[in-house]
């Protein structure tokens, strides 16, 4: 792992207004991601992984507040000027969201919507424009790219527009990629070809990314480090290496033990109790409180810190790799 930290987010807080009040949905969130490494956020619903991530980019709904420190490259992003923020979107960062389709102009070509960020942000003569993002939608998967420029977005598979998406974004020539949950309204098929376009990218290019998905197992797999999010707050970060076998957290053990048995169809699956919270739902103590096999009356009264495990961390007053005399001393 390298030194140099690209992304770094410490104790980032939001509160958005909700029914005319201030309510805080993302309480605590802690990412580290250095040059060149893909780290995954992972999480039920609510939990606060997408708005985390567009915080990067300060993608935030109208009356957002947020509070913590937020560096890119050492730069502060909240601190960043118009001018200096246009500049940081249209080259240093890029984003893939889950819905193409929502991000795409429905009345334009999509050798309109490849071209424009590219001629207008930084000023590219439209012929190479045309020429560099052809050249990368082919390197995507698409072989006929130059049909593709011509049409427009409702002429294109769900897969296709994704792909289009990715190109979008590896056209800025990004230092770092923001996927959030890019495959999640593909089939199992095209899921696997999209997963494969954005790694042999940050391979090829090396691209550090952050990201986001509900899927342990996937993001385990195509990541070096893993973090885990419930509530609005970051309860584990731990090499993808060590995930199944290290896990500290009840919340990251339960997300593992509910996975289908793979080879065994009539294993039981292991739900978690109770319901996800969102982060403006979140009680006082440990938000994980009410679902959790090992609460105790200190998780109920006081939010547990992140606390070393070695090669991660954890949020927890009682993680797994507490001996039970430490256990029994915090009881």
């Amino acid at each position: 792992m390298t030194s140099t930290q690209l992304l770094q987010i410490d104790g980032l807080s939001l509160a958005l207004p909700l029914d005319g009040t201030m309510r805080t949905v993302v309480h605590r969130a802690d990412v580290s991601i250095a040059e060149g490494l893909a780290v995954a956020l992972v999480g039920e619903s609510g939990s606060g992984k997408s708005l985390t991530a567009r915080s990067v980019l300060r993608l935030l709904p109208r009356g957002a507040r947020t509070d913590g420190e937020l560096l890119f490259a050492g730069e502060s992003v909240p601190d960043m000027t118009r001018e200096r923020l246009r500049e940081f979107r249209a080259s240093d960062v890029a984003m893939v969201f889950q819905d193409p389709r929502a991000h795409i102009n429905p009345a334009r070509s999509v050798g309109d919507f490849l071209v424009e960020g590219l001629t207008r942000a930084r000023s590219v003569p439209t012929a190479q424009a045309v020429a560099k993002v052809t050249k990368i939608l082919r390197e995507v998967g698409i072989g006929d790219a130059d049909r593709r420029m011509r049409q427009r977005p409702h002429e294109l598979s769900g897969g296709l527009l994704q792909r289009v998406m990715i190109a979008a974004a590896l056209a800025a020539e990004p230092r770092l990629l923001l996927a959030d949950e890019p495959t999640t309204a593909l089939d199992v098929t095209t899921q696997e070809e999209v997963m494969a376009i954005i790694g042999e990218a940050r391979e090829a290019r090396g691209l550090a990314m952050l990201f986001i998905t509900h899927d342990l197992e996937l993001a385990a797999a195509v990541c070096d480090r893993v973090l885990v999010m419930y509530a609005g707050s970051t309860v584990e970060e731990l090499p993808s290496a060590s995930l199944r076998d290290r896990a500290a957290h009840p919340y990251t053990r339960a997300l593992l033990a509910s996975r289908p048995a793979v080879g065994d169809p009539t294993a039981e699956l292991r739900a978690i109790t109770g319901r996800p919270l969102s982060g403006f739902e979140a009680p006082p103590g440990c938000a994980f409180s009410d679902r959790c096999p090992r609460v105790r009356d200190l998780c109920r009264r006081e939010s547990p810190r992140p606390r070393s495990t070695g090669d991660g961390t954890v949020a927890c007053h009682f993680p797994h790799t507490l001996s039970p005399e430490e256990a029994a001393r915090h009881a």
